[in-house]
């Protein structure tokens, strides 16, 4: 089968579902979408990807269906309700959900479909908006041997680092690594920057000081820059950052696994949540650590 001729599902066309999506269209795959403001699918549609009214329709087009929604609410609604993505999958086809969620929800997922002869694969990513912008996402990915093999060649168009995990839930377990990795990560950027600030040194030399070496980090070569330009729009939302360190603490418990790094950045952030920073990126958690010191940001806004 020419790779080109696989018709191509997509559900959720958010902050970094539009562009990956984008990416398969303009590979030349057909691309059938839905997404729940159809103002966000505008886009897209005039590239020439074509409408469908609910997840299960955009299944019953597509030999392999996507989606990357919100939270595991939303996944368990778009996979698994009266016309979720499973209902309409056709005998043979795949469905991969891409958005963050629960591993037990994955194992759920899969086992549905299975039941319909369909393929199911969690992979969830890294990289944020950027990420999802230039194609270089990090992609971990759950799932039977062969269904993976399927979908690879459309993993490789969106992501730069494709990690097979395992079965079922596996992508799920090792995005929730990523996420403590990430989540104190961001704790540590955050007080640097500030004690730069409040020791009066020039913030774009020390960063450049300090970024090549042992301190250098994805977190401060990539939101570093936005932080310094005052610029905490989403390119990952806080609140679905919530979400995650939720998931992630909710797993280390049923494992009987003390993570109090995690837990630490989770309440930061909820912190960051109720003085309005919900809608923020995830960077913005320096505002919140400045208003504990009762300091100012000098660059926000």
């Amino acid at each position: 089968m020419d790779p080109q001729s696989i018709r191509v599902g997509w559900v959720g066309t958010g902050v970094m579902g539009a562009s990956m999506a984008g990416h398969l269209l303009a590979a030349g795959h057909p691309l059938t979408i839905h997404t729940r403001s159809r103002s966000k699918a505008v886009a897209l549609e005039e590239q020439g990807a074509v409408w469908a009214d609910s997840p299960a329709n955009v299944a019953r087009e597509s030999d392999i269906t996507f989606a990357i929604v919100g939270y595991p609410s939303d996944v368990r609604q778009v996979f698994l309700g009266a016309d979720g993505i499973v209902a309409g999958a056709n005998s043979g086809s795949t469905v991969v959900d891409m958005t963050t969620s629960e591993p037990s929800l994955a194992v759920e997922i899969a086992t549905a479909a299975s039941a319909k002869s369909v393929g199911a694969i969690d992979a969830p990513v890294s990289g944020g908006d950027v990420g999802a912008k230039n194609a270089t996402l990090s992609i971990m990915i759950g799932g039977a041997d062969d269904d993976v093999a399927a979908v690879w060649p459309l993993f490789e168009i969106m992501g730069r680092t494709l990690v097979h995990m395992g079965g079922p839930g596996a992508g799920q377990h090792t995005k929730m690594v990523n996420q403590i990795l990430i989540a104190t990560g961001m704790i540590g950027v955050s007080e640097a920057l500030l004690y730069a600030q409040q020791a009066g040194l020039d913030l774009d030399r020390a960063v450049e000081a300090v970024s090549g070496g042992a301190a250098g980090s994805w977190s401060l070569s990539n939101y570093g820059p936005r932080m310094l330009e005052g610029d905490f729009a989403p390119g990952f939302f806080v609140d679905h950052f919530v979400k995650d360190m939720s998931i992630a603490l909710k797993e280390s418990a049923s494992m009987e696994l003390s993570v109090p790094g995690l837990a630490l950045a989770h309440q930061l952030y909820v912190a960051l949540q109720a003085q309005g920073g919900g809608k923020q990126g995830t960077q913005a958690l320096l505002l919140a650590l400045a208003r504990l010191s009762d300091v100012s940001w000098s660059r926000e806004g």
